[in-house]
């Protein structure tokens, strides 16, 4: 049986080890980008794309070498949304993963730049790993555009802009959810099927978990900005009420928000059953995003 905790530290021990090694050296001219970069992109987290991204590859019969890079340039791309979203033109956040946030410690042009960095390095670092031959060479690559463009994390990020101090309706909500959260995590269980050379049956099921995940993850999101505290979760918390957003839990209620979420990991699972190889982590992982404290 998996134990999930040290099935965590141990992916994400790998992963931060590989971004580490390949990451500009810090002392790289022009220093102070690369500073930035690596300040924020190994300030800690989760890593939860990454090792969604390497557990789907296993989860089709693939290798965690064979999502690796993939995976790293995920985190990547999901640092640079980071970086850009605490901005003072966004949400002008000043602690982000219990320190700093980049802007702060850095300025607020070197923080553009360096998350603009980071978006291009992710591009460079996916490019290097071909799709297997069922799919185009550079499938992996376009599944990382597609999530992040105008019709994906962007187009969520514009519209979550726009819908601060207004009540928003369901639909548009989820809109923003799907894009602004949900399209990178199902990103990267496509990519780590597709790098794992999963069958287009297997990629269907992981796309369809991958959305619901997705979804579930943003409305927990949602529930502990309002349940939790600043310390627990590294960053501030009570901010969607203090600028009026729409939330699940604003929207709904905290009961039936955390009964949504429960579905939708429910749904998720059940996506699971044709898979050719090891499940089990992928199941544990969607249970967790429920789950967590932070």
């Amino acid at each position: 049986m998996l134990e999930l905790t040290t099935y965590l530290k141990e992916r994400r021990e790998r992963v931060d080890q590989f971004i580490d090694r390949h990451l500009p050296p810090p002392a790289e001219r022009p220093a102070v980008l690369h500073e930035a970069m690596r300040y924020s992109t190994l300030a800690g987290g989760k890593r939860i794309r990454p090792i969604l991204c390497t557990a789907a590859a296993e989860a089709v019969g693939g290798t965690f070498e064979s999502a690796l890079l993939p995976a790293a340039a995920i985190e990547l791309l999901h640092t640079y949304t980071l970086i850009h979203d605490d901005l003072p033109c966004m949400d002008d956040d000043e602690l982000r993963r219990g320190r700093p946030t980049c802007h702060v410690q850095f300025g607020e042009a070197n923080a553009v730049l360096a998350g603009d960095a980071l978006l291009t390095l992710a591009f460079e670092w996916i490019s290097e790993t071909p799709a297997p031959s069922r799919y185009l060479p550079t499938q992996l690559a376009l599944e990382l555009a597609h999530a992040s463009g105008s019709r994906g994390v962007i187009a969520g990020q514009v519209e979550d802009l726009a819908g601060e101090g207004r009540e928003l309706a369901l639909e548009d909500l989820e809109f923003i959810h799907r894009r602004k959260t949900a399209t990178l995590l199902r990103a990267a269980v496509r990519i780590g099927c597709i790098a794992g050379g999963g069958s287009p049956e297997e990629l269907d099921a992981l796309t369809q978990y991958g959305a619901d995940i997705g979804l579930a993850f943003q409305i927990a999101d949602d529930i502990l900005n309002v349940t939790s505290n600043a310390e627990t979760m590294g960053k501030p918390v009570g901010n969607d009420e203090k600028r009026k957003k729409s939330t699940y839990v604003r929207i709904h209620g905290l009961e039936k928000a955390k009964g949504v979420a429960h579905e939708l990991i429910d749904q998720a699972v059940g996506q699971l059953a044709t898979l050719s190889g090891d499940r089990e982590p992928l199941t544990a992982l969607a249970h967790y995003i429920v789950q967590r404290q932070n």
